[in-house]
């Protein structure tokens, strides 16, 4: 799945950023706030591909 893809691709991109002393902090905010998006969406998609056990 792309989105899962794209959410790797993010947690590598911030670890590497994280260890960098003169991270800029501002794109590291920003990049963390896409990965939490990609993951709520991640758990949306999932969600739908679930059947409902209620019903």
């Amino acid at each position: 799945m792309l989105l899962r893809q794209e959410h790797r691709d993010l947690d590598d991109a911030i670890g590497q950023l994280s260890s960098t002393p003169s991270t800029d902090q501002l794109r590291l905010r920003r990049m963390k706030k896409r990965k939490l998006r990609l993951r709520d969406q991640i758990d949306y998609w999932e969600s739908k591909l679930i059947p409902d056990l209620d019903a």
